[in-house]
């Protein structure tokens, strides 16, 4: 079976001329200069965490987030190695660390995960989260991804398709659309799942939406979902956009999903970690808060974070 994106997604019209360059270029990628304060200090990173009231969100780097809500604390896409690659050694590498490393964080309840790719599914991670949770880590991912976790010592696995739901006592995942593609080999192309999330605690609700395109799907979803007090966007990897739109938001197009989900607040993600594509690695941020405040968010409602910020979620 292959899985397919949502009716009115953009189609991938680029072709081998457009991509033999582009693979060529990232074979060429060097570690950009990193603006001061784009990474909190770990110690300082480990206090602000410590500090936090039980309601937080941590950002530890691309779609890692640490969300603390309802009395568990949740990893999202735990990319937590040096290498977005099966060999460590090759493929895209971290220019950053972690904003804290597994070891500084709490003790985690569930990990979702929206796809396979390697920079949002992390063997290493996910190995060294079942270890630490002694196989009690709720693994909450999308449909073909179940025996990659029971494999790997989990034995709480909810495997959902767009659409399902489960519960961990009073908190509900939803498993929703998005518009993106999946695989680890050359072989496996499209045959597990990819998905945004909805979480939702007593005290938040809160849209995660993992690696994707922008499409007239996330206006169904705000309309059967929301609305949400905080949506997690990706805004970086969309340059050349003949290859990237189908499958990568740019700012204004993550600030558009935000808006169709009905979200109150949006947490930028998805750049500032690690180069995959063509646009200037620090360009997102001004971007999304421009496009932002275009479309009705003031600052305090779009949130660029420092990689190892924590801050109090919200509640509309």
């Amino acid at each position: 079976m292959r899985f397919r994106n949502p009716p009115g997604s953009p189609p991938q019209i680029a072709g081998p001329a457009d991509f033999a360059p582009f693979f060529l270029r990232r074979a060429l990628d060097r570690p950009p200069a990193v603006p001061a304060g784009h990474v909190i200090p770990l110690a300082e990173a480990k206090a602000m965490l410590a500090a936090a009231g039980p309601e937080s969100l941590s950002w530890l780097g691309h779609a890692c987030f640490l969300i603390r809500t309802g009395g568990f604390s949740i990893l999202t896409d735990p990319f937590l190695s040096d290498y977005a690659s099966p060999v460590a050694g090759l493929g895209p590498r971290r220019y950053v660390p972690p904003g804290i490393s597994l070891e500084g964080l709490p003790k985690i309840d569930a990990i979702v995960i929206s796809h396979n790719h390697y920079d949002h599914l992390d063997d290493r991670s996910v190995r060294e989260i079942s270890l630490k949770g002694r196989g009690k880590v709720a693994a909450v991912v999308p449909s073909g991804l179940g025996s990659f976790f029971s494999s790997r010592g989990y034995s709480d696995v909810r495997e959902l398709g767009w659409g399902d739901r489960t519960l961990l006592r009073n908190l509900k995942f939803s498993c929703l659309p998005c518009i993106h593609f999946s695989g680890r080999t050359p072989f496996d192309s499209n045959r597990s799942l990819w998905a945004s999330w909805s979480i939702v605690s007593p005290s938040l609700s809160l849209f995660f939406a993992g690696d994707t395109g922008y499409g007239p799907v996330f206006a169904e979803t705000g309309r059967q979902y929301g609305p949400f007090d905080l949506a997690l966007v990706p805004i970086g990897a969309y340059e050349p956009s003949s290859i990237m739109r189908p499958v990568h938001c740019d700012p204004e197009e993550a600030v558009a999903l935000g808006r169709d989900v009905r979200a109150s607040t949006l947490v930028a993600m998805h750049w500032g970690t690690i180069v995959l594509t063509d646009e200037p690695p620090f360009e997102p941020p001004g971007r999304f808060r421009a496009a932002a405040n275009r479309a009705g968010y003031p600052d305090d409602r779009a949130w660029v974070l420092k990689i190892g910020e924590t801050r109090a979620t919200p509640r509309a």
